[in-house]
């Protein structure tokens, strides 16, 4: 659980019915020793009474916008002591409304005098997500220095399914407590490498592997939820960028070893994750080849060794590297260790992973190997970030 011991909270609540999530995510916030004062807009209140955040918190929530708070100016003051506003879930209208800086109620009133951060996570239907004018908004909102987290993907409770799912109050508390609590790698800066690689054999037709990439993100997430900024070097993927990261597109393993090179001298830990093709056509036809009538032979080339190359510079950030194997996994995960000079290399088997979402995988270092529990891969990925932070700091001690 995240400490948020002496952190205030203001939690915008908005008319979607999402709201009831928001409940929970006061629960959690409470659980985590913050302080929570809640602020319901008109239509939020025929979703969610105001006596459910009032038991959650334990404050008084705050409405109308002439609701005297002592001072007769609760849209000014409120926000003075907190850490940061939060606005779960904000409605595609209550975006519109902060994106034009209205002040008609007293949450957008509020959120336009603040003087602390501002968070929101969208929830609405995936049309009105991908509406043009939504879209507009919230690229001015981000424009403007307000932080959007989310949303998800997923069923919707209009029955639709597409983005639109505000995040789930589990996920929001942990974005929410990245950002206020210094994390272990907080100060650091992490290059991360993910998912397949891609080299063409002709225009239609290339050579891949079966990596989802999940891995990669997860540790990615743990790694900017622990406080570091995080660059993730992706290779072809569906899966959505995570808050806070910064993502670089490549295709080929040659793309992806310069796209590293030219960012890794600027980084304390390299984790290479991405599962990056060995080797590759020595070239790609400009045309589609056509089905011959008999067999037909492909001339490979060698790729770039991205980790080792990384790990020989002069100046190399703390590495880890994965190994995927598909058979004796220790005897093949300690010679590429050995070979590629890492501090810690993270291995697991293939056929138990790949495309999967839970993992269960083995640190392997000087000392031998460590087994870490079987667990969904954001919470494996969470549990490395830790071992890499307290590793990290027993290297420069």
């Amino acid at each position: 659980m995240p400490d948020l011991q002496g952190k205030t909270i203001i939690l915008g609540v908005t008319g979607g019915v999402a709201a009831y999530k928001t409940a929970e995510l006061t629960r959690l916030l409470r659980k985590a020793g913050a302080r929570v004062r809640v602020v319901m807009s008109e239509a939020a209140q025929q979703f969610v009474g105001s006596a459910t955040f009032q038991a959650l918190s334990g404050e008084s929530v705050l409405s109308g916008m002439w609701q005297d708070q002592g001072n007769g100016m609760t849209h000014i003051y409120a926000s003075r002591d907190a850490d940061l506003i939060l606005v779960a879930p904000a409605t595609a209208d209550f975006l519109a409304r902060l994106a034009c800086g209205r002040a008609d109620d007293l949450l957008s009133a509020l959120c336009l005098a603040r003087s602390c951060p501002l968070y929101v996570a969208p929830a609405m239907n995936p049309e009105m997500w991908a509406n043009p004018a939504t879209i507009r908004n919230a690229a001015q909102l981000r424009t403007d220095g307000v932080y959007l987290l989310g949303p998800e993907a997923g069923d919707t409770a209009c029955g639709e399914t597409g983005p639109g799912r505000m995040r789930e109050p589990a996920d929001l508390l942990v974005d929410l407590a990245s950002r206020l609590s210094p994390g272990a790698l907080a100060g650091k800066t992490v290059l991360i490498t993910a998912g397949p690689t891609y080299e063409p054999i002709d225009p239609v037709r290339g050579l891949t592997n079966l990596s989802s990439g999940k891995m990669g993100y997860a540790l990615a997430r743990a790694a900017h939820e622990a406080g570091a900024q995080v660059t993730l070097v992706s290779g072809p993927t569906c899966l959505p960028t995570p808050t806070g990261v910064s993502r670089v597109n490549v295709t080929r393993a040659a793309e992806m070893r310069d796209a590293v090179m030219e960012r890794v001298g600027n980084a304390d830990i390299f984790i290479a994750v991405a599962a990056v093709a060995d080797y590759a056509p020595s070239s790609s036809r400009p045309q589609k080849i056509k089905r011959g009538t008999s067999s037909l032979t492909l001339q490979l080339e060698l790729n770039p060794d991205i980790l080792e190359e990384v790990v020989a510079g002069k100046q190399a950030p703390y590495c880890v590297g994965f190994a995927a194997e598909t058979e004796a996994l220790e005897d093949h995960a300690q010679a590429k260790r050995r070979k590629k000079n890492l501090p810690l290399l993270v291995g697991n088997l293939a056929q138990d992973t790949l495309g999967g979402e839970d993992a269960a995988l083995i640190l392997f270092d000087e000392q031998g190997a460590h087994p870490l529990p079987k667990a969904d891969k954001l919470s494996c990925a969470r549990r490395l970030v830790s071992e890499i932070s307290l590793r990290l700091r027993a290297t420069k001690t």
